[in-house]
């Protein structure tokens, strides 16, 4: 008859962690988990068509471009002023009533307004309360359009949204 085979903390043997190395999971692996955690959760706002909570706006709120005009042609790069009335500009992050930060959106129409706005080419965040930017534009027409939004990137309830302007930069 086989004797069952045991092993104790007390065992001269080497112990089990001594025999393998720990475990450390690969960073790619890591990132990949935390990607499709991300993708999930918005995807369960996308899908259900559901709206993040939005931060309030005071009556009035505008937010407008100083510089360059409608139907402007300039050179690049070309200096892009923001302007606001009736809120505060405070930086991503800080979460403060009356107040947001600016995105710029380049050749792009506007986002949906209940959820955070994109970060790419077309959807230019300035988290930091910048009030101009400096763009590199190739030549050709380009429209541009100012969101104000909340210390989460989501656009206030009612959104603060610029006109959209258009301009053309010259070779």
């Amino acid at each position: 008859m086989k004797q069952p085979i045991t092993t104790h903390e007390s065992s001269p043997r080497r112990p089990a962690s001594a025999s393998r190395p720990p475990h450390r999971p690969h960073p790619i692996g890591r990132a990949l988990v935390v990607v499709l955690w991300t993708g999930l959760f918005c995807a369960s706002f996308a899908g259900a068509g559901a709206d993040l909570p939005r931060s309030g706006r005071p009556e009035g709120a505008q937010v407008y471009f100083i510089t360059p005009h409608d139907g402007e042609t300039v050179t690049s790069p070309v200096v892009v002023r923001f302007g606001l009335s009736k809120m505060g500009v405070a930086p991503a992050g800080v979460e403060k009533a009356g107040t947001g930060h600016h995105h710029l959106l380049i050749d792009a129409a506007l986002p949906p307004m209940g959820l955070p706005i994109p970060s790419d080419d077309h959807h230019r965040h300035f988290g930091g309360g910048q009030t101009e930017a400096v763009l590199d534009l190739p030549p050709g027409r380009h429209t541009l359009q100012l969101v104000l939004a909340d210390h989460l990137h989501i656009p206030h309830d009612p959104p603060v949204v610029s006109e959209r302007i258009t301009i053309t930069v010259k070779e």
